[in-house]
């Protein structure tokens, strides 16, 4: 369901990224997570809208190519990752030296529902909306 996507997707559109880190293979909850959240209509279509998709996983019985190995084992560290599901809402900026720079929003977990999922990550952004 969660595509790996490029920063510069979430960097040309100003959505956030919304990364879920999961043992998609082995994870009892991230499974939960899936099928209660990322697989119904009313979440790929608020996600669609509101968010770039990325997934982070960490499977133990399929490979993952050695360069997303890499990749998902730097983002969490950087976001200190230690349970699955763990899923962060966040900007990846590029500074003057090229160099990314993490804008974390917030962090959420599993939830029942993709109307409570969604709730969350929604205040996540309403929290962090310059003030007018």
């Amino acid at each position: 369901m969660l595509i790996l996507t490029k920063p510069e997707v979430s960097q040309k559109t100003g959505k956030p990224i919304l990364a879920n880190f999961t043992g998609s293979d082995w994870c009892g909850w991230c499974k939960k997570l899936t099928a209660a959240v990322f697989s119904k209509p009313e979440f790929i279509e608020w996600a669609e809208k509101n968010v770039v998709l990325l997934e982070l996983d960490f499977p133990r019985r399929k490979t993952v190519p050695q360069a997303i190995q890499q990749q998902n084992a730097g983002l969490q560290q950087a976001f200190k990752v230690t349970g699955y599901p763990s899923v962060w809402v966040f900007h990846l900026n590029k500074d003057e030296k090229k160099a990314y720079q993490i804008d974390a929003l917030g962090r959420t977990g599993y939830r029942p529902s993709a109307e409570e999922f969604i709730q969350d990550i929604e205040n996540m952004k309403a929290q962090r909306k310059p003030k007018g």
